[in-house]
């Protein structure tokens, strides 16, 4: 009866790992595919089965960008961040964020924290320094 309520377990969290993995995977298609409430749907459900996955918080950000739900995707930005300080995706998306709404010093300070780490968005992250330093010399 012990063996029985232990085999129970373990298929019934292999069963919640693997669901959760497929959430994400079923949000990606549908995200590609601009399906974007049904994509947003599918990866909270991924948060739910892994809270620290900053990929669903960062898509649910693209998601809200798209929207122009402003507050949301800088929630969802600022997650990602918290769950991976080096996330460059991320702290290069806020910083454009905190640009369009004329923060220039907080995303100044993004970028500068940006071009230390980076590997990826480091051409990027110039050009958005340049435009950054433009709009402080105004």
């Amino acid at each position: 009866m012990r063996l029985l309520k232990i085999i129970f377990f373990v298929v019934l969290i292999f069963n919640n790992a693997h669901a959760g993995a497929n959430y994400f995977n079923e949000g990606l298609a549908l995200y590609e595919n601009e399906e974007f409430d049904k994509a947003k749907f599918k990866f909270e459900q991924d948060i739910v089965f892994n809270p620290k996955n900053e990929r669903s918080y960062l898509y649910l950000s693209k998601i809200f960008n798209e929207q122009k739900k402003k507050e949301l995707e800088e929630k969802n930005l600022k997650t990602v961040i918290l769950l991976n300080p080096k996330n460059e995706e991320a702290t290069y998306n806020l910083a454009q964020l905190r640009l369009k709404e004329s923060d220039f010093e907080r995303s100044n300070q993004l970028i500068e924290k940006l071009l230390i780490f980076c590997k990826n968005y480091c051409l990027k992250s110039e050009k958005l320094k340049i435009e950054i330093e433009k709009s402080l010399n105004k």
